[in-house]
Parts: C-alpha cells; sequence; structure tokens
C-alpha cells in the first residue's frame, strides 16, 4: 500500500489542534486501557490498519494482555470485559456507525448508568476523535507498522 499524501505536511495547522483536542481526551480521567479499547473498537469498523496498529501497540505498553486486545471485535461473546468496558464499546460502536444506527435510545439507556454525564461527554469525544483520526489515516492510506509506543505502564490502581 502506498501511501497518498501526508494530511499534516499539505495542511500543517491541521495537526497541533487536532493534537489539543486529542491531549484533553488523553487527560479527562477517564481510564486509559478503556480508552484503548474505544479506539480500537473504532478503528476496527472503519477499517484503519495505521490506528489498529497504533492503540495495539499503546494497549500493550501500558499493560493490556493478549487475549483481551485479540477478543475486542467479539467483545459480546467473551467474559473478560468489565461491565463499564461493555457500555463503552457498545457506545463506541453506536457513535461511530451514526448514520446506521442514529445512536439508539436503548443503548444510551445502557451506557448512562456506567458513567458519569461528564464522562459520557468525554467518551464520545473520544470515539469523535478516534474516528477523525481513522478518517483521515484511511483517506490518505497512512501506512502501519513503524509507529511505537511511548506510553508508560500504568501502576497498579492508576
Amino acid at each position: 500500500m502506498q501511501p497518498r499524501l501526508n494530511a499534516y505536511k499539505v495542511a500543517p495547522g491541521l495537526y497541533p489542534n487536532l493534537l489539543g483536542l486529542q491531549k484533553y481526551i488523553d487527560s479527562c480521567g477517564l481510564d486509559r486501557k478503556l480508552l484503548e479499547l474505544v479506539r480500537m473498537r473504532s478503528s476496527q469498523i472503519n477499517g484503519c490498519a495505521f490506528c489498529l496498529d497504533m492503540h495495539t501497540k499503546d494497549a500493550r505498553a501500558i499493560g493490556e494482555t493478549e487475549q483481551r486486545l485479540y477478543l475486542v471485535s467479539a467483545w459480546r461473546e467473551s467474559p473478560f470485559y468489565t461491565e463499564r468496558e461493555r457500555a463503552a464499546l457498545e457506545w463506541t460502536e453506536a457513535v461511530t456507525l451514526v448514520s446506521e444506527t442514529n445512536v439508539p435510545d436503548e443503548v444510551y439507556e445502557r451506557v448512562k448508568h456506567q458513567f458519569t454525564p461528564a464522562e459520557l461527554v468525554n467518551l464520545t469525544a473520544a470515539i469523535a476523535m478516534i474516528n477523525t483520526w481513522n478518517r483521515l489515516s484511511v483517506a490518505f492510506r497512512a501506512v502501519p507498522g513503524e509507529y511505537q509506543s511511548n506510553l508508560q505502564p500504568l501502576r497498579q490502581g492508576a
């Protein structure tokens, strides 16, 4: 696969602004492992190899297990995710597929019991952000493989 163009070189003002929102999301208080699962699920749906490469590496770096990484796409049939993670993954699917699902009320009713209103807004922003990265990477054919995570393992209880 050949990249089409480097969007960040062609539109140099874009990347710093996207990074600003990304930094907010990364520091909003949502669990880092949960965020990586959400990023992976959205990237799976959108077929973004570059983002899947990045977020599996980041998830491993913070201590996510191989078993949970392998089963993200089949989370409904797997016992390895908490109720909160299941709610986040279901919300991720509904928001990522918004043109198909219109984010159903029954999904909202389930997810709102697992997240505070502020957390739900931040989770939705995280989903919107990974969808933005996915669309840029897929549209311009970002090539996976070279990304190296700089994340540090999470401390127990972090």
